[in-house]
């Protein structure tokens, strides 16, 4: 009987051993203080921005005082190395995004019916009829004969969006710059650039235009889209008709920052 029992054993620990192996080897193999898991906060992007000042702008002085005032304000905004932040129009935040920067500066120029959106500030200006549609690709486009500093930009198709009108992003036009006839403009992006750097923040822009899809782009959409321009509605109401223009300068006032270079 002895030797039966014996058997037995040697056969449950024939039976056993593997099993008990395993949870042995997996149990010093486990961390021996396991910690809560952690969720991943994603770091912030650090803004990269330009700015510049007033007098490197060709005829900055020709401009009416109520669009001289924006684009001080605009380029002031540029030099709190403001970072693109999606859902802001508080600088106190460290950020905004395209739209809410756009709606920050118009309503501390005294607009405020002024709408929160893209969207919202394309039915705005085009319910003033201010609005003037551009289909060209190409700067010099008699389409743009009427850009001037101060006016609003807007595009489609820089994102998926549900929203009616589905315009995307908007910015506004500063002018040229006196040394070399750059156009640039004023907003919030984390892609686009100026003077060939990409940018990320509140910043000062190249203004072109989007190229032409390549034909092994894909078909999900044209992708990016410029499709016009207006004056902002409103502003130039609060100057009293009058353009301070430097003495010398009449004819430059009647021709302003006409549109130089193409993408």
């Amino acid at each position: 009987m002895a030797a039966i029992g014996g058997e037995r054993r040697k056969g449950y620990m024939r039976l056993w051993t593997p099993a008990v192996l395993f949870f042995v080897v997996a149990a010093a193999q486990a961390d021996p203080s396991p910690r809560p898991a952690v969720e991943a906060i994603p770091e912030k992007v650090p803004a990269v921005v330009a700015s510049l000042d007033s007098a490197e702008l060709a005829d900055f002085d020709a401009n009416p005082r109520s669009i001289r005032d924006l684009v001080e304000k605009c380029l002031a905004l540029t030099r709190q190395k403001l970072f693109y932040k999606y859902g802001s129009s508080d600088p106190a935040e460290g950020g905004m995004d395209c739209s809410g920067t756009i709606f920050h500066v118009l309503k501390d120029s005294g607009l405020k019916d002024a709408p929160r959106t893209a969207s919202g500030q394309y039915v705005w200006a085009r319910k003033a009829d201010n609005f003037e549609a551009v289909v060209s690709r190409k700067t010099d486009s008699f389409e743009l004969e009427n850009l001037r500093p101060g006016d609003l930009l807007f595009w489609t198709g820089t994102y998926s969006t549900e929203r009616d009108p589905p315009v995307t992003h908007t910015m506004i036009f500063l002018g040229k710059r006196k040394r070399d006839g750059l156009q640039v403009m004023f907003g919030a992006s984390d892609g686009r650039s100026y003077d060939g750097k990409r940018m990320n923040g509140v910043s000062v822009f190249d203004f072109t235009l989007p190229k032409a899809p390549s034909k092994t782009a894909s078909s999900s959409g044209p992708g990016s889209v410029f499709i016009g321009y207006a004056n902002i509605p409103g502003l130039e109401g609060k100057d009293s008709g009058e353009v301070d223009v430097p003495l010398g300068n009449e004819s430059e006032s009647k021709d302003l920052l006409k549109p130089a270079i193409g993408d």
